[in-house]
């Protein structure tokens, strides 16, 4: 799923990372492209305009996993982001979450959402993302998300770089 399977997370390194997205370039106009590894297709990096999506780390595929093993997978991920908040906390000051439960179901039904939502969604990052911002001189806003497309795929935490503000979406917006 993406370039980050196999590997154990880590938390410094994850940090490290999402620091670094900082000072990633992000295209001021243009569409959305996602990007894979050249030798495996595994995703690597979404970019858009104003954003950057990278995958941070990818748990293992939950293939024939049942409870209370389905459980520990997922509340090992949501440790894996609850550490590096709370490190990028450190940094920064207090996260602010923005809910996405209003734009996924419109974008499942073929309604158009923001193109970072649509962009996270098309990589199977359905969770509500965890922002700082802004964190920059630049005035860019960092996030963190973790998604799951479906019983059997990993888990997978990505995080984000945006030159513009990232709001929670409005529910009224939208047909549904």
């Amino acid at each position: 799923m993406t370039s980050r399977a196999g590997e154990d997370f880590d938390a410094e390194r994850a940090a490290a990372e999402v620091t670094e997205l900082l000072a990633a370039p992000v295209p001021a106009t243009g569409p959305t492209a996602a990007e894979g590894d050249p030798a495996t297709g595994e995703w690597t990096v979404t970019v858009g305009e104003g954003f950057r999506i990278v995958p941070l780390w990818e748990g293992h595929s939950l293939t024939g996993v049942y409870a209370p093993e389905w459980n520990d997978a997922v509340e090992a991920a949501e440790g894996h982001m609850a550490v590096l908040a709370g490190a990028l906390s450190d940094g920064w000051g207090p996260h602010r979450p923005v809910r996405l439960h209003g734009a996924l179901p419109r974008w499942e039904a073929g309604a158009s959402v923001e193109p970072l939502f649509e962009a996270l969604f098309a990589e199977d990052l359905y969770g509500d993302l965890v922002v700082w911002g802004p964190v920059a001189p630049g005035g860019r806003w960092i996030a963190l998300t973790l998604g799951h497309s479906d019983g059997d795929a990993p888990l997978v935490l990505a995080a984000l770089v945006s030159d513009r503000t990232i709001t929670e979406p409005d529910d009224r917006d939208g047909p549904l």
